[in-house]
């Protein structure tokens, strides 16, 4: 098994490094995994020395340099005769090439859009298929945020947009995921409601659960830990949020923890793919600021990470957004970790991000609000809100 390992440079990027592990012992069943090459070369490695089967369901697959690596790679193992299915959102992939679908099929890949537009008697309004995650040969699974498009990778012209997945290698975790993508993806075709239990491995020093969000199917876990964990801290809270904007129970806890005494990061987009978000989270900066959270923004590529630790003991990180899509209407997944090894050394990574970003303080607004920054940031924010509550109500009529 081959794997790629890099570590955080002095200028906050990163140099990949390799290694070989040819068994899979305690102490290798999870990695962290950054956007970048590191990301790309480990899901290539997956699919090229997968033997059985694999599955793939994602977000984005673009139709760019990066997909169509990706691309080649899925349609050279189908041909080697790994049963491959392949599960894309049917709006943010919708831009998939039709010449590659036709070309998988013709290799025996199985492939559906999720949710697809125009609208189908399965069509939900918001209710999206968010989550990244690939399975090979029911053992190994990489999960995170990390969409396949060239902003994920890098180019020439630009960094890879900052963000994070787990590679888990464990036959009990990956039966298990595989029964869940295989119940996804057959639940149009088979009308399939059966119950997949959450995916969980323990020993004494190590803890892994993959924690599912989809609210339409009363899954609800990923919001419900982050609310207890944040809400059980101690010490210390570092949220890095690429689309925040929490709800009431979200905010609540945050404040509490903050007024207890526990210091709270958050890392926000200086550079966003959706400017409209970024000013509609700008507006939040003078209550939380408020509160005694320090707030900080990433400049040097867009950030899109979902992740967090609490009390150098948890850590999560997948596709759950901080804010009401995710939270009610779309299909999410993360990974929580509970491993003193593993926190410790992602906490010094998030250390070096935080220590490259620009802090945030009420003596910046107050010399960057001017008169009509703060009518923006509201505007933005009421726009974002009512988005966010038309996207979320069909999904919610249906369900009732």
């Amino acid at each position: 098994m081959y794997f790629a390992r890099v570590t955080p440079s002095s200028t906050g990027f990163f140099n990949l490094s390799c290694m070989h592990n040819n068994s899979l012992s305690s102490s290798s069943i999870i990695d962290l995994v950054y956007s970048g090459d590191d990301y790309f070369e480990r899901l290539a490695d997956l699919i090229e020395t997968a033997r059985t089967e694999i599955h793939l369901q994602t977000y984005i697959f673009a139709g760019d340099e990066t997909g169509e690596r990706i691309f080649h790679l899925l349609k050279n193992a189908a041909q080697r005769g790994v049963k491959i299915y392949m599960l894309l959102d049917g709006f943010a992939s919708a831009s998939f090439p039709e010449i590659w679908v036709h070309d998988l099929k013709e290799n025996g890949v199985q492939i559906r859009f999720f949710s697809p537009i125009p609208a189908s008697k399965s069509y939900f309004l918001g209710r999206r298929l968010h989550h990244k995650i690939v399975v090979a040969d029911a053992e190994i699974a990489l999960i995170g945020g990390i969409n396949i498009a060239d902003k994920y990778k890098g180019t020439k012209d630009e960094k890879a947009w900052l963000d994070y997945a787990v590679l888990i290698a464990d036959p009990v975790i990956g039966t298990q995921l595989q029964k869940l993508c295989h119940n996804l993806f057959d639940a149009k075709k088979k009308n399939i409601r059966k119950r997949i239990e959450s995916s969980f491995y323990k020993n004494e020093s190590l803890q892994i659960t993959v924690l599912r969000n989809d609210w339409f199917k009363r899954k609800n876990e990923i919001a419900k830990a982050y609310i207890q964990h944040i809400k059980d801290a101690k010490s210390d809270v570092v949220i890095l949020g690429s689309y925040f904007i929490p709800g009431i129970r979200m905010t609540n806890e945050l404040k509490r923890a903050a007024g207890k005494g526990v210091r709270i990061r958050l890392v926000f987009a200086g550079i966003s793919d959706v400017p409209l978000m970024k000013r509609a989270t700008a507006h939040l900066y003078r209550k939380l600021l408020k509160q005694g959270i320090e707030l900080y923004e990433w400049n040097q590529s867009v950030l899109h990470a979902k992740t967090a630790i609490v009390d150098g003991k948890w850590t999560t990180i997948g596709s759950f957004n901080l804010n009401y899509l995710s939270a009610y209407a779309s299909i999410e997944m993360n990974v929580a970790i509970q491993n003193e090894e593993f926190t410790m050394m992602y906490s010094r990574h998030l250390d070096d991000i935080i220590a490259q970003c620009d802090q945030i303080t009420m003596e910046d607004l107050r010399g960057i609000s001017g008169i009509y920054s703060p009518i923006l940031n509201w505007i933005s924010y009421k726009i974002v809100r009512f988005i966010f509550m038309i996207l979320t109500y069909n999904p919610y009529k249906k369900r009732h």
